[in-house]
């Protein structure tokens, strides 16, 4: 019989703005009483921004100085949208207009001509509503008085719904409002639209002679933007980039260059715009062209490290600083997958750095960017990225948001798009009820060779029944009990047919695939693993799958970091912690070994030379800093350290520590309410817990001592309460 969780953890150019201030009609939807905190910052409706942001990001991958623009569809701002909110002030409150572009004012139903920044509010009960049009960003606008500010209780609305009556009094209804977009612009200079990432100086590590140029090389894999020095002349200055020395060698067919052409006017130090991803460039100039030196700026995000970990391996901690400083580069404007190729978000490779986000940095407002801009708008005619899979790592991505950060107010203001979304999936299934590709459908799983993908695979489904537990929980949360039930009962029937046609009974384990009604006789590693973690095996199956397939060399193996992620995760659910370290010291410290200062998109320790750096049918096709090559990160958080939230939030949480045979293990580990702290050795452990009910659950060889009470769970497990801010000491011995 297999398990079923239902609810998984739970069980546990001119742009113009329209402002409007009416009268005392009460029955919108957000009433704004007298505030103590007056912090006001910059409005738009939710999701555009995201969606304006990563259009203008995504463009940006180039190769040989062509544009490549993503594979899917683009989405749009709403050009013209209505905020509104509801105030009741003490006392007259001039309040000043910021706009990101022009605005028609009323008050209480009365228009005020011209553009005023400013205007007065008399005390009393007002409705305050404006409407917004702005063609080239997107709608977005700053009110600031002592009173009224705009902030995330005012609501939005792209519909309007109005009309004019005899009188010549606007009416309103049936107009869907929206809690407001806002980020990080919390001053009227700091505009959305001029959004830049932060950048520092960096000075080249070394330099070589080339031709009659020269090798630059900054000392590790990088992102920013060239500077030149002492420029002197006119002429063509010409760039190659590479992540590797062979790709910026070769002019011929590095992925990365640029022409630039001075003409003599230039100032001095002149600093490129547009930033590129390399370790190395090799710089080439005419003969007529001077310059002193070569330094770079240095452009990223800033975000909090966090998370913490080492142990009495040095090899493992320089994986983890490694992964950790990948993710960092992976982690722009919004998750992506790789710096170089391709400067775009994937919504398998954002899935996973969601995951290492919450044992690295927690950056909440990352994960909610990067959500919003895989998803959209209406209507849906194509999976995220155009892949079956993708779409549906996005539901759990959502599900594990939730749970990791107790935020239901995503949920609530975006479950429509869920919904849809969900819709367009289930109207792909075939008559059996299972997802199979149809036309302008992308089934990916992984890149591996010799990987079939028609047909029904057991893998889409099983990660559809998955989705379909999410859209449970979600509905839930949004108040929309039909759907509730209606996911619910969808999710354990995906269950039920999943077992019926995919496990194989005489094996006991998961087959990859059904074609035309005929069950093909392959084993892959996809559903087995997942179905670990998922917790939808027994005891007994997972021990089979275990052994029969995740230990068996004769199944497909897995060569990309990104199923190594979920391999992995597995053989650790299944308390394989010394097996995996081997595997990671191996896998991710062969890349180290062959100098690797981020981690790769792909590694084969079978590849030679230059054949490493090979992808795609092109030499320097393989990104060389991968978002999925930083699983080390959520891996050494979760399963050796040990901490995961059991309930939203981390209102109860878990904290397992597991030495995988290290001698010793130290960390922390984030939450919305502090940093768990986790030491282990042999013979003590320490532990200083955060807000919420946390467990420590530890085995030992004899009856452990500890600061507090411990209980027995039998089989040499204990467990002990922790409450938040305190260091619990336990002496025991390790099995």
């Amino acid at each position: 019989m297999m398990v079923k969780s239902l609810k998984f953890v739970l069980l546990k150019s001119l742009p113009l703005i329209f402002f409007v201030i009416t009268g005392l009609n009460f029955n919108v939807l957000c009433a704004q009483e007298t505030k103590e905190d007056n912090t006001a910052t910059w409005i738009w409706y939710p999701g555009d921004y995201e969606i304006w942001l990563s259009n203008k990001m995504q463009v940006r991958r180039t190769e040989r100085e062509a544009v490549f623009p993503p594979l899917w569809r683009y989405y749009s701002p709403f050009p013209l949208v209505t905020f509104q909110t509801e105030v009741n002030i003490p006392e007259k409150d001039e309040i000043n207009i910021y706009s990101e572009g022009l605005f028609q004012l009323l008050v209480d139903g009365v228009q005020i001509h011209g553009q005023p920044k400013t205007i007065t509010i008399e005390p009393g009960k007002h409705k305050i509503s404006f409407k917004v049009y702005n063609q080239e960003f997107l709608p977005a606008i700053y009110i600031d008085g002592t009173y009224v500010n705009s902030d995330e209780t005012w609501m939005v609305t792209n519909e309007d719904k109005l009309w004019i009556d005899e009188e010549g009094n606007a009416q309103q209804s049936g107009t869907p409002w929206m809690p407001v977009g806002s980020w990080k612009f919390h001053s009227p200079d700091d505009r959305p639209s001029e959004f830049q990432l932060e950048t520092e100086p960096w000075a080249a590590k070394s330099t070589e002679p080339v031709g009659s140029g020269e090798l630059v090389d900054f000392g590790k894999e990088t992102f920013g933007y060239i500077r030149v020095h002492g420029l002197k002349g006119e002429g063509q200055l010409s760039l190659f980039y590479g992540e590797s020395r062979e790709e910026a060698l070769d002019s011929a067919r590095s992925e990365t260059l640029d022409y630039i052409e001075f003409e003599g006017s230039q100032p001095s130090t002149y600093t490129h715009d547009e930033s590129k991803a390399y370790r190395y460039v090799q710089v080439q100039a005419d003969p007529t062209l001077k310059y002193d030196s070569i330094s770079m700026l240095y452009e990223y995000l800033p975000l909090d490290y966090r998370g913490e970990f080492k142990s009495s391996d040095k090899l493992l901690n320089e994986i983890w600083d490694v992964s950790a400083y990948t993710m960092h580069l992976t982690s722009r404007e919004f998750f992506i997958d790789g710096i170089k190729r391709d400067r775009w978000i994937w919504s398998g490779d954002a899935h996973q750095s969601y995951m290492m986000n919450y044992y690295l940095f927690f950056d909440e407002a990352s994960v909610e960017r990067t959500l919003l801009a895989l998803r959209g708008k209406e209507p849906v005619t194509a999976h995220i990225n155009t892949i079956m899979d993708y779409s549906l790592y996005w539901f759990v991505g959502i599900y594990d948001y939730y749970l990791y950060t107790g935020d239901t107010d995503f949920i609530e203001t975006f479950y429509p798009r869920m919904k849809s979304l969900m819709e367009f999936v289930l109207g792909r299934r075939n008559e059996a009820g299972f997802l199979e590709p149809l036309e302008g459908d992308w089934v990916f799983i992984d890149w591996a060779d010799g990987l079939p993908k028609t047909g029904e695979v057991s893998f889409e489904q099983m990660l559809l029944a998955r989705s379909l537990e999410a859209m449970a929980v979600s509905a839930e949360i949004a108040d929309e009990t039909e759907d509730q039930q209606t996911y619910e009962a969808l999710a354990e029937e995906m269950q039920d047919k999943l077992f019926d046609v995919f496990w194989d009974e005489q094996d006991q384990v998961m087959l990859h695939q059904r074609v035309d009604g005929e069950m093909q006789d392959m084993v892959t590693r996809y559903a087995n693993m997942f179905g670990i973690f998922f917790n939808y095996f027994n005891e007994e199956q997972k021990q089979s799958v275990k052994e029969n397939v995740l230990l068996n060399d004769d199944v497909l193996q897995i060569t990309t970091p990104y199923m190594r992620f979920y391999e992995l995760e597995a053989l650790c659910a299944m308390g394989e912690q010394e097996y995996v370290l081997d595997e990671i010291r191996d896998y991710w410290g062969g890349m180290l070994e062959l100098g690797a200062t981020s981690f790769w998109e792909k590694y084969d320790p079978s590849d030679e030379g230059v054949e490493h750096l090979s992808m795609y049918g092109r030499p320097y096709g393989k990104s060389l800093c991968h978002a999925w090559g930083a699983s080390p990160i959520y891996l050494f958080g979760r399963y050796y350290l040990g901490v995961q939230p059991t309930a939203p939030g981390y209102s109860e949480y878990e904290i397992r520590p597991n030495l995988g045979g290290l001698k010793w293990i130290e960390g922390k580990v984030p939450t919305p309410h502090g940093e768990i702290k986790v030491y282990a050795n042999q013979k003590e452990i320490r532990v200083t817990g955060v807000k919420g009910e946390g467990k420590l659950i530890f085995k030992s060889k004899s009856k452990p001592r500890g600061s507090a009470a411990i209980k027995s769970l039998g089989e040499n497990e204990y467990e002990m309460n922790i409450d938040p801010g305190l260091e619990y000491k336990i002496s025991y011995r390790a099995i």
